[in-house]
Parts: C-alpha cells; sequence; structure tokens
C-alpha cells in the first residue's frame, strides 16, 4: 500500500504529543504512514477569542492564521492524506491545514469553548460524556507503547489476598498543579514499599520522574541499598526520560503517584494493574478527574490514599482490577479503520 501521508500537529507537552503519537501507532497497524512533524507555537499576543472568532467568521483565511498566530508557512506545507493533532494549542492549527488541504483530521483532546465537533473528521475522547456524539471516538488514552514487544503475557493475571506480584514497579511523581505531597507522606510511601517487601517477598522497580524533590529521590538511594527491597532503582536526575518501558516490561503490577495521569495511563495500556496513590492536599481538574473516573469504571485501577497504604489494602485495591487484555493498539486501529473507512 502506498503510506498515509500525516501532517502531525505537535505542541511542546509530552502528555499531548505522546497521545497523537499513539493514534499515529495505530494506524501504521493498518497502513504505511509517512509522517511529517511540525511545531505548534503560538505567539501569546493573539488572544484565543479572536482566533475562535476567526475560525468560525466566513472570511475565515487559513493561511493568514496559520502565518499570524503559529508561524506557519502554508506554502510550505507538504501533500497529506491527514493531519493528527493532540492538545488545545493544536486545534486552530489543526482545522487552518485541514480546511487549506481538504483532507480529514484527527484531534485528542477536549474541545475549546466555542468550537464545534463538525471542525474534525474525528475526535478521541477519554471521557464518557462524549460517548453519544457521532464526532467522537471514546476510548483509553492512546499510547504508543506495544504490550506484545514489551513481552506482557497474553493471558495477564490477577493479583490480590491469595496471588501477589512478585516484582512491583513504583513510579514516584513530585508536586504538580493542586498534588502537595508532606514528607511525611513520602516516607508513608517508601515504608509501605519495604512494608510489602518484608511481608509478601515482593521487590521493587523503583523510578523517579523530572518533578521528584531531591531529597525524596536521595531516600529511595538508600533504599535502594537494601537487595530485598529494590530490585532497581532508576534515578531521573542521571537516567533521563523514556525508562518506564523497562519497568513495565518486568513489573507485574504498578504503584503510581497520582500526580502524573500520563505514567497511570501508559501503565494500564502495557496491560498492567495499576494502583494510583494520593496525598491528602490534592484535587482534579474536571477533564482529570472524569478520566480517572473512566479508568477505574473499566476496572483497570484503583486509587488509595497514601495515609491508607498497607499490604492489606493494596491487596484489595489489586483484587479489584482487571487489567486490558487486548492490545490497546489493535483494538483502537480496528476502530479507526471503522470510523475513517476512506483512508484504509
Amino acid at each position: 500500500m502506498t503510506p498515509l501521508r500525516i501532517i502531525f500537529l505537535a505542541d511542546t507537552r509530552p502528555g499531548h504529543y505522546h497521545i497523537a503519537q499513539g493514534v499515529i501507532t495505530a494506524l501504521s497497524r493498518l497502513r504505511p504512514v509517512e509522517v511529517t512533524r511540525i511545531e505548534v507555537q503560538r505567539k501569546w499576543i493573539v488572544p484565543t477569542r479572536w482566533l475562535r472568532a476567526r475560525i468560525n467568521a466566513k472570511s475565515f483565511y487559513p493561511p493568514r492564521m496559520l502565518r499570524m498566530a503559529y508561524r506557519i508557512d502554508a506554502e510550505a506545507l507538504p501533500e497529506a492524506d491527514l493531519v493528527v493533532s493532540a492538545g488545545g494549542e493544536t486545534q486552530m492549527p489543526n482545522i487552518c491545514v485541514t480546511r487549506l488541504l481538504g483532507v480529514p483530521n484527527i484531534f485528542c483532546g477536549s474541545l475549546l469553548r466555542g468550537l464545534e465537533p463538525e471542525n474534525f473528521s474525528l475526535i478521541i475522547s477519554s471521557y464518557d460524556r462524549d460517548a453519544t456524539s457521532e464526532r467522537h471516538l471514546v476510548v483509553l488514552k492512546p499510547s504508543s507503547l506495544d504490550p506484545e514487544e514489551l513481552g506482557r503475557p497474553e493471558v495477564v493475571p490477577r493479583f490480590g489476598p491469595d496471588r501477589r506480584p512478585e516484582i512491583a514497579g513504583l513510579l514516584v511523581g513530585g508536586r504538580a498543579g493542586r498534588f502537595h505531597y508532606t514528607r511525611r507522606e513520602w516516607e508513608k510511601l517508601l515504608g509501605f514499599a519495604a512494608e510489602v517487601s518484608k511481608a509478601w517477598g515482593t521487590r521493587w522497580l523503583i523510578s523517579t520522574s523530572r518533578r521528584t524533590p531531591d531529597n525524596v529521590a536521595d531516600r529511595i538511594a538508600e533504599l535502594a541499598h537494601d537487595e530485598s527491597v529494590v530490585a532497581k532503582f532508576i534515578d531521573f536526575r542521571t537516567a533521563g526520560p523514556g525508562t518506564l518501558p523497562e519497568i513495565f516490561a518486568q513489573a507485574d503490577a504498578i504503584v503510581c503517584t497520582e500526580d502524573s495521569s500520563s505514567m497511570i495511563s501508559e501503565a494500564v495500556s502495557a496491560r498492567l494493574p495499576v494502583v494510583g496513590v494520593a496525598p491528602k492536599r490534592h484535587r482534579f481538574n474536571e477533564d482529570e478527574k472524569a478520566y480517572r473516573d473512566f479508568l477505574m469504571k473499566n476496572g483497570w485501577s484503583r486509587v488509595l490514599q497514601i495515609a491508607q497504604l498497607s499490604p492489606e489494602s493494596f491487596a484489595q485495591a489489586l483484587s479489584e482490577i482487571e487489567p486490558i487484555q487486548e492490545n490497546p493498539l489493535d483494538a483502537l486501529a480496528g476502530k479507526l479503520k471503522a470510523r475513517l473507512p476512506q483512508l484504509f
């Protein structure tokens, strides 16, 4: 088959462009793809309300908006069969490029107020509120991770009081937005990991992130000296990003701080049972709350307060989780083919 020529409009947020990359990976399972990535950086002097008004105006001229608001030269755009993007800052240029080239488009995320679904051929959502919309496809947030390439088992076991994980992953984030962790909560989390190891013989693969405080990472490094507790410690300060697949490939279950939606979502995509842990002081915005509810409603994850952590509460949470059995990339590919048959 000839390659599917895709213009991929990417903002600067990994949590957004990784979702779009997941969609493109799913598309590549149906047809070869040829991707042109264009960085989207809006001139902040241009207000959103003006952009929205121009998009809906009869005099709307895509090349002008692309040049004035996003520094994108319309004449330099390649020929394409599809436009894909994720994140609010990519919505307007997605519409501009789509109308200019006259091709289908996919957007991943929530629409800005005042933008109608009809501006997009397909909108990838992970919120049940969109399930009745003809333009929306409600699925787990797409990830380019392939559980089969990771070596995940075809039949995913369930864990609980009678079946305990031998290897567990602990993904540690940090303060973000409305998430605030106290020193006592960090000590409680690491004490819980040691307690599980002592009670069950479980060993931990622990990874930090760019948000993890240095004193917490240092404390984990100390804990890692006890090989009966920590099988491996991946320190973000030296390892950098991109290390999660190593943990997903080896772990039986994942514990992840609730400040990171992307880490939780990717672990679910890897067909792992995921238990999120939250500090006392935290609050989700509306979209994040809806997404966590979506994950729990499907039985893919559970949440515990850090103050509630114990081997018993962890075992109970694991017993309530039924990991995804199918390959999420194959499942998404099938749905994309059904919704956009003209591309295949």
